[in-house]
């Protein structure tokens, strides 16, 4: 088994304060959806982690951004829009998650040797963040990657996590270019990248629900050798 060999920056932690103020924008965003819906989570959205706890995660998925009344709403990764009902239905069937998914943080869903974290871990405007955003949240990627000393796989979910993820690793991004079904070797950990599972990528054809369990299975087969 080869683990992950980053080591993480001493300054920063794998997970941001609540009121992190790192990135004005997002900070006053989220400011004022604390004022409209104070019963939402309304804060940087951890890192979901399996119950055995960090040194049982063989695979990281790494999405963009906590959606507005997504993961911005509930506080777990994926969890209230769209791209969740696909993403953990689809880690059930290939054993990477147990329980029923019902899209609240209190269904009892466990993760199984994975964590979900998010390149940008606060909600942006129009679900957008700008390369400065994704840069400094970067800074939490970082440590996250880090944190899993048996770290074998990490699946980023379209080309904006990609990039970063490859940053985080210490990478060029013109070495390690995005494409759907990639599969490429850095750092000791093997990256592999799908098309986000957007509503829109699904309703557009850019993804189909085939697509991204073959992305699955090839996860699946390469944990199991």
């Amino acid at each position: 088994m080869t683990a992950a060999v980053l080591t993480a920056p001493l300054v920063a932690s794998p997970e941001p304060d609540r009121d992190c103020p790192l990135c004005p924008r997002l900070h006053d965003f989220i400011a004022q959806w604390r004022q409209r819906e104070p019963s939402w989570f309304n804060a940087p959205v951890p890192t979901f982690l399996p119950p055995e706890g960090e040194d049982a995660v063989k695979l990281l998925i790494v999405g963009l951004a906590p959606g507005l009344r997504g993961a911005n709403r509930t506080g777990r990764p994926f969890t209230g829009d769209f791209a969740g009902d696909l993403l953990y239905n689809t880690l059930i069937a290939h054993g990477f998650a147990r329980g029923q998914f019902k899209a609240r943080p209190d269904d009892g869903l466990e993760l199984v040797g994975t964590a979900i974290t998010n390149a940008v871990r606060c909600v942006p405007p129009d679900n957008k963040p700008v390369g400065a955003e994704i840069a400094t949240c970067r800074t939490f990627l970082m440590p996250t990657i880090a944190r899993f000393k048996n770290l074998r796989a990490v699946l980023a979910l379209g080309s904006i996590a990609h990039q970063s993820t490859v940053r985080a690793l210490g990478q060029r991004v013109a070495a390690f270019p995005f494409r759907h079904g990639g599969q490429q070797q850095t750092n000791g950990v093997t990256l592999f990248s799908s098309y986000h599972c957007s509503r829109y990528n699904t309703n557009t054809g850019v993804l189909t629900e085939a697509m991204f369990v073959n992305v699955f299975s090839q996860i699946e087969e390469f944990l199991q050798k």
